[in-house]
């Protein structure tokens, strides 16, 4: 009998740049709203999707989720296979390593997947059929579980500055813009980090690049509350940006330097 080929992964090879707690913005996020998902799950598998050439953000994953669902479990996957070599020597209990791409090389339907700076090299055109492919591979939802958490974005190179897009087995949901607040000039500095869904669309007539003016403006007239902090501030601006825009989130969030709106509000026009 002739042996099976193996199948070859869906995707292309990233740079790789990864740095220690790049993703910790990121991961707070998930496993405080995800976490209890997590916890009910049978089986609470993340994926940890193109982690790069060093294992760090897998490694850190599997810490962050375990805070708030004891019994999670990460799998790192890479489309390189020397990755995956590198990073064979740090599984443990919980963590593993796998070679692969979207097609997402694990029996079953995973709980989590987090593909952090995967797409940034990819079109535009080529981002609404890959989280397509992602979001079928989700666990379903089903009773009071909405299913699994695809969580796709993109940061600078030492978590500073992120935005990312949530999405179920259904599809989006959600756009978070996450921050450093000391390290912040204006709300319209995450520009720079949109996700490839959203990073063309910052321009006139668009709904990001709206949304960014307006959140430019409420940054403008908190300033008096500088004075007590720029987490005051920020805080100040988000809730005022609340009165225009479906913010979805509260302030135990907005002290992070977070802020969340539906994904309808700004998703791109045709």
């Amino acid at each position: 009998m002739k042996a099976r080929a193996a199948t070859r992964p869906v995707g292309t090879v990233t740079r790789g740049t990864t740095n220690p707690n790049r993703l910790r913005r990121m991961d707070r996020w998930i496993a405080a709203v995800h976490g209890g998902e997590l916890r009910r799950a049978e089986d609470p598998v993340a994926i940890d999707l193109g982690y790069g050439a060093a294992p760090w953000t897998a490694v850190e994953l599997l810490g962050r989720l375990r805070a708030a669902a004891p019994r999670a479990r990460v799998v790192g996957v890479e489309i390189e296979p020397e990755r995956v070599a590198a990073a064979r020597p740090y599984e443990r209990d919980g963590l593993a390593f796998r070679h692969g791409g979207f097609e997402i090389p694990v029996p079953g339907r995973p709980m989590l997947i987090r593909a952090a700076n995967v797409l940034r090299q990819y079109d535009e055109a080529a981002v609404a059929a890959v989280w397509e492919r992602l979001c079928a591979r989700l666990a379903p939802a089903g009773g009071a579980s909405r299913g699994g958490l695809l969580v796709e974005g993109t940061c600078d190179e030492i978590g500073r500055r992120h935005v990312w897009v949530a999405l179920g087995p259904e599809g989006p949901r959600t756009v978070t813009f996450a921050t450093r607040l000391g390290s912040l000039d204006r709300p319209s500095d995450l520009a720079e980090r949109l996700p490839k869904a959203l990073i063309h669309r910052n321009v006139p007539g668009e709904p990001v690049h709206a949304f960014l003016r307006d959140f430019d403006r409420a940054w403008d007239a908190a300033a008096p509350y500088a004075s007590y902090g720029v987490r005051q501030r920020w805080i100040r601006a988000v809730r005022d940006l609340g009165a225009d825009w479906p913010v979805t989130d509260s302030a135990a969030r907005w002290r992070q330097g977070e802020v969340t709106v539906t994904w309808a509000a700004l998703a791109p026009g045709t």
